[in-house]
């Protein structure tokens, strides 16, 4: 059985040793990195001790192709949103069709570390319907925009940025644009 054992626990931000002190009974990080890597078959048992340590469901650990992951598209901090430096993903990976996410990563605006927010991906038609609500915005080379949708023409897009006292920028009109739609926050 393929499992995504590594994948989900490296999105939850845990290391081996945190997963095998969560599982119950405790076990060793040696064994849950056997269990990674399929050098130790992986037993319902198994799966489920090790789901249950990172807070997800059992069917989340087991491989089922690229429909359902949903993948980091921006990571936001306090330089604005970036793209990752190597593909991530969020967990759970049951997503609606055309959904992307930005993982926060140092606190903005009412944003905490730690946050996940999840998009809809809108096409130039669907633009007023973010009309008031955060939007994930590309630019060009790799970059992106992350702000409130304030107004919108045919040429342009107003976006008001997160923290208190920034300036509004102005955006050509984007191919798509992700409308904040789910907001993702460990407690």
């Amino acid at each position: 059985m393929i499992t995504r054992i590594r994948e989900v626990r490296r999105a939850r931000g845990m290391t081996l040793d945190d997963v095998a002190r969560a599982c119950d009974p405790p076990t060793t990080p040696q064994t849950v990195g056997r269990l990674e890597t399929g050098t130790r078959t992986v037993s319902i048992g198994w799966l489920n001790r090790i789901a249950k340590a990172l807070g997800v469901d059992a069917q989340d650990l087991v491989e089922r192709g690229e429909a359902g992951d949903l993948k980091v598209a921006a990571i936001l901090g306090p330089g604005g949103a970036v793209a990752p430096r190597r593909s991530a993903i969020v967990v759970p990976p049951r997503v609606d069709p055309g959904q992307v996410a930005l993982t926060v990563a140092a606190s903005i605006g009412d944003y905490r570390a730690g946050d996940e927010i999840w998009c809809d991906t809108l096409q130039p038609d669907g633009y007023a319907q973010a009309l008031n609500r955060d939007v994930l915005i590309p630019r060009p080379a790799g970059r992106f925009l992350f702000g409130r949708l304030i107004n919108r023409d045919e040429e342009k897009l107003q976006i008001l940025p997160l923290e208190a006292g920034g300036r509004q920028q102005v955006v050509a009109n984007p191919p798509w644009l992700g409308m904040a739609v789910k907001l993702v926050r460990g407690l």
